[in-house]
């Protein structure tokens, strides 16, 4: 069994900054790719940015330059680091990883979400 846990969600004025983490944890043999998306009011989910497990990274264009996702692969965690804030980057965020777990000598990979942290960007 593996799980996402994601926290540091919450209220921020506009120009601010939130560090989002999320920590994978469980039967885990590998992790690839992690990443976090964004779901607003009324939208669908959408990719914020990810990093390999190289330290490869993608952002959208949203939030280039605004945000850093990074990696700690010693303790499985993922960090977006959110500085500028707008009131449109408010959204639920969802942790995403690639994980493989390995049983009984059979290795199966897997995507795995969190379940979601809100930040909210309001005066």
């Amino acid at each position: 069994q593996v799980q996402l846990v994601e926290s540091g969600g919450g209220l921020v004025q506009p120009g601010g900054s939130l560090r989002l983490s999320c920590a994978a944890s469980g039967s885990i043999f590998k992790i690839n790719a992690m990443g976090w998306y964004c779901q607003g009011p009324g939208k669908e989910r959408e990719l914020v940015a990810t990093i390999t497990s190289g330290g490869s990274t993608n952002y959208a264009d949203s939030v280039k330059g605004r945000f850093t996702i990074s990696r700690d692969n010693a303790k499985n965690v993922v960090y977006l680091q959110m500085s500028s804030l707008k009131p449109e980057d408010t959204a639920v965020y969802y942790c995403n990883a690639f994980i493989t777990t390995k049983a009984v000598g059979l290795a199966v990979g897997d995507y795995y979400w969190g379940q979601g942290t809100q930040v909210t960007v309001s005066s």
